[in-house]
Order: C-alpha cells, then structure tokens, then sequence
C-alpha cells in the first residue's frame, strides 16, 4: 500500500493518515517533517535536506501513508502512490479547526482580530487563500493540489473528511481492493 493524502489544511490528513498507518501498521510520512525544522513551524528545511529525508524514506519503506505534499518542491515526489485521496471540507468549520489549533500551539498573545472579529495570524490569513490562489506553482492551494491530481499516473479519489475517520478509512480500504 503506498498512498498519498492531500488536502487544505485541517481537512484531517494527517489524523486520518495516522489511523491508517495503526490500522495496517505501515509507515506514516508527514511531509510537515520535511518542511519544517521543528514544531515550532516558524524555519524551514532547505529544499536539499527535504528531498534527502524524502529519498531516505522511500528506501526504508515498500508501503506507506503520506500526509501532504512535496509535489511544489519535489513534482516527482511519491510518484510511484497506489492512490492518491484529495480531502475536502466546509471551509467555516476548517477555519475553525485551525484556529482552535493556532492558539493551542501559539497562545492568544499571538493572534489578531480579523475584520469579522475572529482571531487571526499570517498562518490563518495563507490559509483563507486555499480556494482562491490561482499560481498552481503555490505550494499547499487548490490550484496546485488540481494540478498534482490531474497529473497523476495513480488513481485519484476525492473524500468529504466530515466523514469518521473510520468510515474514510473504509472507503479508502474498499477502494484498495
């Protein structure tokens, strides 16, 4: 099984990838942890150490689960997936997730008011971008995750992650078969 999930943020990649992965006990990849230089998320990796963690992953590993993308820095990147899920959800209620998630890990010192009166930061601000950027050279938009699916030599499914976790786990298992 090697299968690639993708995604706006908090539509529940890597909640779902991580259910996978215990279910069929194969390797969970984040791709986070190739981005970023720790959990604080503030520095990036150079694009060098990535495709090197990338490379080192794909050689220890004959199945996978993989939550995000490299496609905007490595295109190549997993593309020998048996599937790859696209997962969507209502955009108020993935707002709200990252919200809840932002203050969880920053603090309400860290934040701003936004002009509707909810809190904010440049992280959140990107992220209202999802469905409206149109450079699908932008890494983490719709319109480069379009492009990745349109592209792919795997199958490509699209899930509703308002779904239970174990109920897209399913489907993605039916799906496998």
């Amino acid at each position: 099984m090697k299968t690639q999930i993708i995604g706006a943020s908090g539509t529940g990649k890597s909640t779902l990838a991580t259910f996978i992965s215990e279910q069929e006990n194969i390797k969970w990849i984040d791709t986070d942890h190739y981005l970023w230089k720790d959990d604080s998320f503030t520095e990036n990796n150079p694009i060098e150490l990535r495709r090197i963690m990338y490379q080192e992953d794909i050689e220890a590993n004959s199945s996978y689960i993989v939550s995000g993308s490299v496609f905007s820095w490595c295109p190549e990147g997993f593309a020998d997936r048996d599937l790859l899920v696209f997962l969507s959800l209502d955009e108020d209620i993935r707002m709200e997730r990252l919200r809840i998630r932002e203050i969880e890990r920053n603090g309400l010192d860290a934040m701003l008011l936004d002009e509707n009166g909810l809190y904010t930061n440049d992280f959140l601000e990107w992220c209202k971008t999802y469905w409206t950027e149109e450079d699908r050279s932008m890494g983490g938009t719709y319109a480069e995750q379009l492009y990745q699916m349109e592209l792919s030599k795997s199958a490509v499914i699209k899930l509703d992650s308002s779904q239970p976790v174990e109920q897209l786990y399913k489907g993605i298992m039916i799906y496998m078969q």
